[in-house]
């Protein structure tokens, strides 16, 4: 109600939306700054807000659902108008989405999925991000043993992207093609935790291992970390996702064979422009692009989904024409691949 009467007041004194956004506040609350990927997110919501003059303050959760919460306390009281969240624990950050709701403030469920209907859900398509990592594994591994290295149990993504994964493997385990000869959800998406499963899953299997699809990068990293110490590493295939600088590299060297590109610049441009425009009183379904989505628990949410692509050796041109990544930090060590050449 407090946007719609500044915004009907903005409206009839004739004001420019950016003339509006420079009174406009934007907090996010970020679970964590320990992957890579987020710096560029911020970056890129830093940007959006910057050009339409509205200001950023934000909060680092570091790993913590209980921090969490009291960081969105703090973002409240220091009158922000809109909130972006990066949930650490999409449970645990329904009182926050409450306390938000009962001041008028919009939140944008940024990336992850907050089952709330009041939270506008921005992400990429995370089950299709799941069937590119299948596919890519797939292909360069059509048999054998398979490991699935999943992402925190905390996640909704994780399980997003496990059944997409499984959606592509369906047919091939039926025929008795593959085998999943382990699997475990990473706590914390951490690599050091990624690393530890996939030893043990080693172990277990004495090394027995053809493919290994992990959810992301950092996984994948800890899983190519415990392939390497066992003289594994470009043997088996495996995927991730995020586009990570290091992640690249590997797909270079051979050594990880898919990351899927979600491009956080787009992602966190989108969430800027839509935060200002949800502070300026616009409805969740006028965004552009927005539509009806149903979670899997059965909410009906108003939610954005942008398009990811797979980065492969043989398209690793990609990355590079679209200034992702330099070709020093993408070619490091490598010989024999034609964009590195």
């Amino acid at each position: 109600m407090r946007n719609a009467i500044i915004a009907a007041a903005i409206a009839a004194a004739g004001l420019s939306t950016q003339a509006y956004a420079q009174d406009i506040t934007v907090g996010v609350s970020w679970s964590n700054f320990q992957e890579e990927r987020w710096k560029t997110d911020e970056a890129a919501i830093r940007g959006a807000l910057e050009e339409a003059g509205a200001e950023y303050v934000s909060a680092d959760a570091q790993s913590s659902s209980a921090k969490q919460l009291s960081d969105v306390e703090s973002l409240i009281a220091q009158g922000v108008d809109a909130l972006i969240i990066l949930a650490q624990d999409t449970q645990a950050i329904g009182p926050a989405v409450q306390a938000a709701a009962d001041e008028g403030i919009p939140v944008i469920a940024y990336d992850r999925l907050i089952e709330d209907d009041r939270a506008f859900y921005l992400t990429f398509d995370n089950i299709e991000v799941g069937r590119m990592q299948a596919r890519a594994v797939l292909e360069a591994a059509p048999e054998g043993n398979y490991v699935m290295i999943k992402g925190s149990p905390t996640d909704p993504n994780a399980d997003f992207l496990r059944g997409g994964q499984q959606e592509v493997l369906q047919e091939a385990i039926d025929s008795g093609a593959i085998t999943i000869v382990g699997e475990a959800y990473t706590d914390g998406w951490l690599p050091a935790n990624a690393q530890r499963n996939m030893e043990q899953i080693l172990t277990a299997n004495d090394n027995n291992v053809d493919a290994v699809v992990a959810s992301n990068d950092g996984t994948a990293g800890g899983a190519v970390a415990a392939l390497t110490a066992q003289g594994l590493e470009g043997a088996v295939p495996v995927s991730g996702q995020d586009g990570d600088h290091a992640a690249l590299n590997r797909v270079a060297l051979g050594t990880q064979t898919v990351s899927v590109w979600k491009d956080a610049r787009d992602l966190g441009r989108e969430a800027g422009e839509i935060a200002v425009a949800l502070a300026g009183g616009t409805g969740m379904s006028d965004v552009e692009g927005a539509s009806e989505w149903t979670s899997p628990a059965g909410t009906t949410m108003t939610a954005k989904f942008l398009e990811p692509m797979p980065i492969t050796q043989d398209n690793l041109n990609a990355v590079l024409d679209a200034g992702w990544i330099e070709k020093d930090a993408l070619c490091q060590g490598v010989s024999g691949v034609d964009v590195c050449n």
